[in-house]
C-alpha cells in the first residue's frame, strides 16, 4: 500500500457529497424511466429469467415487510443520512471511506426521497422498485438498494480489516510491547 497523506476534511466531505449526488441522480433517473416506461407489476424480460424489469411501488422494507410503519423507515433513513454526513465532516479523511460513505449516502437519500416525496404522502411514500433477479432472490429492488447493499458490504470489510476513518493507513492498536534487548555479555 502506498503511503499517501490523509485527505483534508474538506476534500473528504466534497468526495462524499459528489458521490452521493451522483448516486442519487442515477437512482432517481432510473426510477423516472421505470415509472414512465414499464407496466405496473408485469414482468418484462431483459435477459430471460436472469434479469427482468418488474415495476412495483413498495410500501414497506425488503419483501414489503412493515407496510404499516413506513414512517419508521423514513426516520431510520434520515438518522443514517445525518450520521453519514456528521461522520464525513468530523472524522473521515480516508479516501476509501470517503468513497464508500458517499455511495452509501446516495443510496440512502434515493430511498429516503421516495419515502418523503412519493405517494401516498410525506414520510409514508412508496419506494419505486423495478429490478428483479428471480434466480438470485425473490426481492425486487432499485439502484439505491444496490448501492446500499454493496456499500454496507464494503463498510463491513473496512471494519474487519481495520481501515481507519482518519486516513492514517494503519489500524490503531494497543501500544507496542517493548521486547527485551539482547545482551552482548553472553
Amino acid at each position: 500500500m502506498t503511503d499517501r497523506a490523509p485527505l483534508r476534511t474538506a476534500a473528504a466531505s466534497i468526495t462524499i457529497a459528489i458521490l452521493a449526488v451522483l448516486v442519487l441522480a442515477a437512482d432517481q433517473f432510473a426510477k423516472h424511466v421505470a415509472l414512465t416506461s414499464l407496466p405496473l407489476q408485469t414482468p418484462v424480460p431483459v435477459l430471460g429469467e436472469f434479469l427482468q424489469w418488474y415495476l412495483v411501488k413498495n410500501p414497506g422494507a425488503a419483501f414489503s415487510i412493515g407496510e404499516g410503519v413506513t414512517w419508521l423507515f423514513s426516520i431510520a433513513l434520515g438518522v443514517v443520512a445525518v450520521a453519514i454526513v456528521y461522520t464525513g465532516i468530523t472524522r473521515v479523511r480516508s479516501r476509501v471511506w470517503s468513497v464508500v460513505l458517499g455511495l452509501l449516502l446516495g443510496g440512502v437519500l434515493g430511498n429516503l426521497g421516495d419515502r418523503l416525496f412519493r405517494e401516498p404522502g410525506f414520510a409514508v411514500g412508496h419506494v419505486v422498485d423495478f429490478i428483479s433477479t428471480p434466480w438470485m432472490m425473490p426481492a425486487i429492488y432499485n439502484v439505491a438498494d444496490i448501492f446500499i447493499v454493496c456499500s454496507m458490504i464494503a463498510v463491513a470489510a473496512l471494519v474487519l480489516f481495520g481501515v481507519p476513518l482518519d486516513g492514517s493507513g494503519r489500524a490503531k492498536s494497543a501500544a507496542p510491547v517493548d521486547e527485551p534487548e539482547a545482551s552482548l555479555e553472553d
